[in-house]
């Protein structure tokens, strides 16, 4: 598919005042096309999702279970409700004007972008620019080193600037509880990478949620097994053994041929572990109940420490005890959770 991305020539189309609409409407508006924070999926860099559960979601199919842990809505919830105070740190460090405008809007040319943009800058010259909001925890800071930009935020904006025909952007991130621990970081339109972006978006946009038919899994193992498991639903141990035809017999043979490595890997780990331990015995002793303390070696000065790990736990018997005695509490303070655990068993044909 081959493109030609004009600029200076189209205006974004509104879909929809978002100022007024309610999540639910919000996020069937956003099925109606690609958004920017949906290009990573369909790149195969994402952190958090896989093409195949961004077609699920453009498609309306909904997993048959649910994340037993949702770790990061806090940290979605933050990343809310500071967008105004990122754009407010923005602009006080750069003195550009910032503004949001509450609406949809979408690519005149290719009417499956669509964008949602923060915040929109007002340079000197009178040009516009769009500004992007993120948050992040301190450990995350080092993503943003030597003018780095996280590549899926990169795709987000570059995205946004095609959709909105505008040559500049920004993003900008808090990292902290003051606004020194801010950074931002402005964005130039690349027309190559854009065409590029634009490509892969049709491609997954007419060829498989168009024609309703599913893409192949990428991006990490982790989020591809965790989404396999969502959308096919719980074990279930009464349904019968398959035949597989059509995988390749040589990856089992690697499987196999790594989880020997990693057994051996495993007896190694233990047996240093263990000279580890006999290692520390005189230490230990001479601590007795202390957790703190010194050796001098020459030049050098160790620093001991045995600090207890404190941990309270319900134990087996105990538990059955409460599932009996009191039904209501055990039912409502414990949690089923599952997980399943791929083996191979080489047997003779």
């Amino acid at each position: 598919m081959n493109h030609t991305v004009v600029t200076n020539t189209y205006e974004p189309e509104v879909i929809v005042d978002t100022d007024t609409l309610s999540r639910d409407e919000w996020l069937n508006y956003r099925r109606l096309g690609i958004g920017g924070s949906d290009v990573a999926a369909i790149m195969g860099i994402s952190p958090f999702a896989t093409i195949r559960d961004l077609y699920y979601d453009k498609v309306g199919i909904e997993p048959l279970i649910e994340d037993e842990e949702e770790n990061n809505w806090v940290a979605k919830e933050v990343g809310h409700r500071l967008e105004d105070l990122v754009a407010e740190i923005f602009s006080k460090k750069t003195g550009l004007t910032v503004f949001p405008v509450r609406k949809m809007f979408r690519h005149p040319l290719h009417p499956f972008m669509v964008a949602d943009v923060d915040f929109f800058i007002v340079f000197p010259d009178g040009s516009f620019g769009i500004l992007e909001c993120k948050t992040c925890n301190y450990n995350a800071r080092d993503k943003w080193d030597d003018d780095g930009i996280p590549i899926n935020y990169e795709y987000q904006v570059r995205h946004y600037m095609s959709v909105m025909n505008i040559n500049k952007a920004c993003i900008a991130c808090l990292y902290g509880n003051n606004e020194n621990e801010f950074v931002y970081r402005f964005l130039e339109r690349d027309m190559m990478e854009e065409e590029n972006i634009i490509t892969q978006e049709e491609y997954f946009w007419k060829e498989y949620v168009e024609k309703k038919a599913e893409p192949p899994y990428t991006g990490k193992p982790d989020l591809v097994l965790a989404s396999i498991r969502r959308y096919s639903g719980y074990a279930d141990k009464e349904l019968p053994e398959i035949t597989i035809s059509g995988l390749e017999v040589k990856n089992l043979e690697k499987y196999l041929e790594l989880s020997e490595e990693k057994s051996q890997l495993e007896k190694r780990k233990k047996e240093i572990e263990t000279q580890q331990r006999a290692l520390s015995v005189p230490f230990v002793e001479k601590l007795g109940a202390g957790c703190k303390a010194v050796l001098e070696g020459g030049s050098v000065r160790y620093k001991i420490t045995y600090n207890p790990t404190v941990r309270r736990s319900v134990g087996k018997d105990a538990m059955e005890k409460l599932k009996i005695q009191h039904p209501d509490i055990y039912e409502e303070y414990t949690k089923s959770t599952e997980s399943r655990i791929f083996r191979i068993k080489k047997e003779a044909a």
